[in-house]
């Protein structure tokens, strides 16, 4: 039978719409679009989505249960290998993945199966019948782990650590978990009710959760040591950059971790419902070419800015953020300024910010990221009128567990040194993963450092407790 050469069209809120709202743009397949799109995948034996996707999800098999219209089936496949399938079905950059490998899309004038969409209805319709994913959670008690930061690393870690039969508790520096999931992505791309959901899902495991404990001010890296037989850290890269040009502390700029917190996490957009106070912009210029970038540009777009523009120092070639993203910011009016970057930001004489001078950019040599880096065009420079900038260029590591914590070596950059395989850091039964290691990256990359560290530590705290029972015989 002949494969159909495109992905099955997924309803969205049509932008006129959705630029009035917080609500999810992407409304996802009807069961019968999935089976259809399903029946697409050639569920090849040598599967290159599986060695594509970062926790290498049984893709085909999962396919094949939708296909089949065993949509139970697809859920347990899909249990084995990630615990947090609905996140990942809306915010992977599945293009990338196993989407970019799929051998459906490597026929002539041909889309990949749609592999996250598809991920997106098992976890959905899996929610809609409050299930809990999974119903037999081991019954022997192996150990005790301490899991730093809920986010996408430390829930991975969690879960998968609960599954095997130990003890977990998270602490959370924040009053919520879910991390960068709750105070970065928007709602209009991952509802916070979905995260809730997925974290439901984990501490029915048993996982037991502590926020409001800043660990290294709160709770000591000793004291978690002591109590526990490891010890897993990924508190993320939550320390925004700055480019640091002229104007940067007036009133108006914001870094884009700012920004988004007060949007997401304390919910000023649900505003007069919620009081968080975010500045009411008439014109916002966003500085960066991520996938933060889009969500920070997007949002004021929402919060009812006249204009939104992005202003990025390479080209569309070079732009880091989803290709989705860029697609959807364009429906919604977002103007860019390619090879453009902001060199002051203007005072209006009360300290406030009324606009940013820009300076044109051409692309030289690569520099070490390996794409070419800008280069400033002399006599080139230009006044975009503002009341709002946002910065979007990136996030380090936030010092607070570091500073206290000497014994973890880090490397150059300032994030922990951790083996590249299994997490572990320099310090034994301390592991660590995700953004703390790698530098910000994706909620995928996260979970997968959190899955490999999840098994070594469940070899580590095994080892661990025959060591001890061979001394005291």
């Amino acid at each position: 039978m002949a494969v159909s050469r495109r992905k099955v069209p997924i309803a969205e809120q049509k932008p006129e719409e959705r630029i009035l709202n917080f609500k999810e743009v992407c409304l996802g397949y009807t069961l019968e679009e999935g089976r259809e799109e399903a029946a697409r995948c050639l569920q090849c034996k040598k599967a290159p989505c599986i060695a594509g996707c970062p926790v290498e999800i049984d893709i085909p098999a999962f396919i094949r249960a939708v296909r089949d219209g065993d949509m139970a089936e697809s859920v347990r496949i899909m249990a084995e290998y990630t615990n947090l399938p609905a996140v990942c079905g809306r915010v992977c950059p599945q293009e990338t993945q196993c989407e970019g490998v799929c051998t459906v899309g490597r026929i002539k004038d041909s889309e990949p199966v749609a592999i996250g969409k598809l991920e997106r209805l098992v976890a959905d319709w899996n929610y809609a019948r409050e299930n809990t994913r999974v119903s037999d959670v081991p019954k022997e008690h192996i150990g005790r782990a301490a899991v730093i930061g809920a986010g996408p690393a430390g829930l991975t870690v969690a879960g998968d650590l609960a599954k095997a039969g130990y003890e977990v508790t998270m602490f959370e520096a924040l009053h919520a978990p879910g991390g960068v999931l709750m105070y970065g992505i928007p709602e209009f791309r991952l509802p916070k009710s979905i995260v809730g959901l997925e974290i439901g899902a984990i501490t029915r495991l048993g996982v037991k959760f502590e926020p409001n404990i800043v660990v290294g001010r709160t709770i000591t890296m000793s004291e978690i040591m002591d109590d526990f037989d490891a010890c897993f850290i990924g508190v993320g890269a939550g320390a925004p950059h700055f480019q640091g040009i002229p104007g940067t502390t007036l009133n108006g700029v914001y870094s884009a971790s700012e920004y988004l917190t007060r949007i997401n996490l304390m919910h000023a957009y649900e505003f007069p419902e919620h009081d968080t106070p975010v500045k009411k912009s008439r014109k916002v210029v966003v500085i960066g070419g991520g996938n933060v970038a889009m969500d920070a540009a997007r949002s004021a777009k929402r919060l009812g800015a006249e204009s939104v523009s992005i202003v990025y120092r390479r080209s569309l070639e070079e732009l880091p953020a989803r290709i989705e993203e860029y697609h959807h910011a364009v429906e919604e009016g977002i103007v860019f300024h390619w090879l453009t970057n902001p060199t002051v930001y203007s005072d209006d004489g009360t300290g406030r910010l009324r606009g940013v001078k820009c300076i044109k950019m051409e692309l030289g040599e690569p520099d070490a990221s390996g794409r070419r880096r800008p280069v400033p065009i002399p006599d080139s420079e230009f006044f975009m009128e503002a009341d709002t900038a946002v910065e979007a260029i990136g996030q380090g590591a936030n010092r607070v567990l570091l500073s206290t914590f000497p014994e973890l070596k880090l490397n150059k950059w300032g994030y922990i040194d951790a083996d590249p395989k299994t997490g572990a850091t320099s310090v034994p039964g301390v592991y660590a993963g995700g953004d703390i290691v790698t530098g910000a990256a994706t909620v995928i990359l996260a979970m997968g450092a959190g899955k490999a560290a999840a098994a070594a530590i469940d070899a580590y705290i095994r080892e661990k407790k025959r060591t001890q029972a061979a001394r005291s015989e």
